[in-house]
C-alpha cells in the first residue's frame, strides 16, 4: 500500500470518527432526547401523582406529561420509599427532575437547583374534629404533634423553636403527610403539619380534619433537578413553564385539579357518606346497568343523580321535573320513558341523556372540559350553555374551557347580557355549582368504593415500597402535546 493510500484511509478514518464524535449528544437535554426517556421522580399524593379510575392522574403528571411530550420522549416515574430518600435522589442526580410537590427552601437550594415557581402554598397545622383546637405554637404542647421526614415542615417548626423552645415534635421517618394526616384522622396523633393544597383535597376525603392556623408564609412550589454546569435540561423547563403560563395551560390544570375541592361542605360531606350507606345500595344495579348500556363511569352518573334527587325515586320540584334524576316531562317524552318515577327507566334515561350531551358537544371541545360542559348542558340547557360560551369569546376567554366559561355564566341572568343572546335569561350560577358539586360527590364516591390509596400508605409502608419497584421498571408512554 502506497503512502498515499495510507493517507486517504486514514482521512477518511477521522473523518468518520468525527462524524460519530459530531453525532453524539452533547449535552443533558440531547442525551434525554437521545435515550427517549425522561426519568422522574414523584411521590403518590392527591395533589402529584395517583392512579383514579381513568388510568394515572394528579398535577404532577400532567405536567411531566406535558413536558415530555414537548421533547418528545416518554416518562419513566420513580417513586421512592421515603419523603427523604426522594429529596437526597434528586440532589444526588439519580434522576432527571423531581416533579413532587416540593416547597423552594433555602436549605433545599443548596442541595438542588429549581424551575420556576408553577403554584404557591402556605404550611398549616391540622387537627381534627373532638380535638381541642390549638390556637398558637404553645397549644401544640398538649398533644402529640408528628410530621414527616424529610419535609419542609421541620424547617418551619425548627424556626418556630427559636422563638418557643418548648415547641417540640416527632419525626415519622416511614409514613409520609398522607399518611400521617390518615394517623390523624384515626385519632393516632393529635396534630401534624401539611402543605395548604394537600388539605385542600385531603379534606374531602376526611372531613373530620381542620386546619388550626399557618406556620409560614406563601411558599413557591417548583420542578427540582440536580445542581450541574450543563443547564440545557433547566433551561428547557423554564421555557416550558414560560409557555404553559402564558397560553394559560397551567392555570387549566390547576383548575382541573383544584376547582372544585371546597364545593362540599362538612355537612355536605357526612350526608353523602350516609346516603351512600341507607339509599345507594338499592339503586346499584340500575346505575351499573346503565354505565355498561353506556360506557360511562357508574359514580359519575350516581354523582348526577344525587346532585338531583339525593337519590330519593320519588324526588318532585317545584318546576315538575321527577325521578332519581330529575327529568322534565319533554325530556321524558324524547327518552321514551313512560314513568318518570320508576328509578330503573329514570337512571337510564339520565344517563343516555347524559351521552347525549357529551355527543353534541362542539368536536373542539376536549376532556375533561367536555364532561363538564355536558353536565352544565344537563342542568341548564345546551342553548344557554351556548350562550354563554359566546359571551366568554367577546370577552376574551375560550369558550372551550371550562375555567373560563363558568366565569361568564351567571351573565346569563344580568339584563345587560342576556338581552344580547339568542335564548335569553337564565339562571347562570346555578349550572356552576351543579357542576362543581357533582364533580366533588364523584371525587368522593370514587375515594370510598375504591382501595383508597392514602389509607394503603399510611397503614402498608410495605405495600409502597413494592408500588415503587414497579413504578420505577414502567415506562408511562406520553403522546405529543
Amino acid at each position: 500500500m502506497t503512502r498515499q493510500k495510507q493517507l486517504i484511509i486514514g482521512c477518511i478514518a477521522l473523518l468518520i470518527v468525527a462524524s460519530i464524535l459530531y453525532s453524539l449528544p452533547k449535552n443533558k437535554l440531547e442525551r434525554i432526547r437521545h435515550a427517549g426517556i425522561l426519568h422522574v421522580l414523584t411521590r403518590i399524593d392527591p395533589t402529584t401523582y395517583y392512579r383514579n379510575p381513568q388510568g394515572y392522574s394528579g398535577l404532577e403528571y400532567d405536567l411531566v406529561r406535558l413536558f415530555a411530550g414537548q421533547l418528545g420522549v416518554e416518562a419513566r416515574f420513580d417513586v421512592p420509599d421515603t419523603f427523604g430518600k426522594l429529596i437526597n435522589d434528586v440532589a444526588t442526580g439519580k434522576a432527571d427532575i423531581a416533579a413532587a410537590g416540593l416547597t423552594v427552601t433555602g436549605e433545599r437550594k443548596q442541595k438542588m437547583q429549581f424551575a420556576s415557581a408553577y403554584h404557591q402554598v402556605r404550611e398549616q397545622i391540622i387537627y381534627r374534629s373532638g380535638y381541642r383546637r390549638p390556637k398558637n405554637i404553645n397549644d401544640l404542647n398538649k398533644g402529640i404533634l408528628e410530621v414527616a421526614q424529610g419535609t419542609s415542615h421541620i424547617e418551619s417548626l425548627t424556626l418556630l423553636k427559636k422563638s418557643n423552645p418548648a415547641l417540640d415534635w416527632t419525626v415519622n421517618e416511614t409514613i409520609d403527610t398522607n399518611g400521617l394526616l390518615y394517623f390523624l384522622h384515626e385519632g393516632l396523633i393529635d396534630y401534624t403539619v401539611a402543605d395548604s393544597n394537600q388539605i385542600l383535597l385531603i379534606r374531602r376525603f376526611y372531613p373530620d380534619l381542620n386546619i388550626a392556623f399557618d406556620i409560614s408564609e406563601l411558599r413557591d412550589l417548583a420542578w427540582a433537578l440536580p445542581i450541574s454546569e450543563d443547564q440545557s435540561l433547566y433551561e428547557e423547563v423554564e421555557r416550558f413553564f414560560k409557555r404553559i403560563i402564558r397560553d394559560k395551560t397551567l392555570a387549566q390544570l390547576i383548575e382541573k385539579h383544584y376547582g372544585h375541592a371546597s364545593s362540599l361542605n362538612y355537612v355536605d360531606n357526612c350526608t353523602f357518606r350516609e346516603h351512600k350507606k341507607s339509599r345507594l345500595p338499592q339503586y346499584q344495579q340500575y346505575f351499573d346497568q346503565a354505565a355498561k348500556e353506556h360506557d360511562i363511569d357508574w359514580r359519575l352518573i350516581a354523582a348526577i343523580g344525587y346532585q338531583e334527587s339525593h337519590w330519593l325515586d320519588n324526588a318532585v320540584s317545584p318546576t315538575g321535573v321527577e325521578g332519581i334524576m330529575m327529568l322534565t316531562n319533554d325530556t321524558a317524552k324524547l327518552l321514551n320513558i313512560l314513568n318518570r318515577r320508576d328509578p330503573k327507566a329514570s337512571i337510564e334515561g339520565g344517563a343516555r341523556y347524559f351521552k347525549q350531551r357529551i355527543e353534541v358537544m362542539a368536536d373542539d371541545i376536549s376532556e375533561p372540559d367536555r364532561t363538564w360542559f355536558a353536565l352544565a348542558s344537563y342542568n341548564v340547557g345546551f342553548g344557554h350553555l351556548e350562550d354563554a360560551r359566546k359571551i366568554t369569546q367577546k370577552l376574551g376567554g375560550d369558550p372551550n374551557k371550562w375555567m373560563d366559561v363558568k366565569k361568564h355564566l351567571p351573565l346569563l341572568s344580568d339584563p345587560r347580557w342576556y338581552v344580547q343572546t339568542q335564548y335569553g335569561q337564565a339562571r347562570g350560577e346555578e349550572p356552576v355549582r351543579y357542576v362543581e358539586n357533582i364533580r366533588g360527590y364523584y371525587d368522593l364516591l370514587v375515594f370510598l368504593t375504591e382501595e383508597n390509596q392514602i389509607k394503603k400508605n399510611a397503614m402498608a409502608t410495605e405495600t409502597l415500597a413494592e408500588q415503587s419497584q414497579a413504578l420505577e421498571a414502567e415506562v408511562v408512554p406520553m403522546p405529543l402535546y
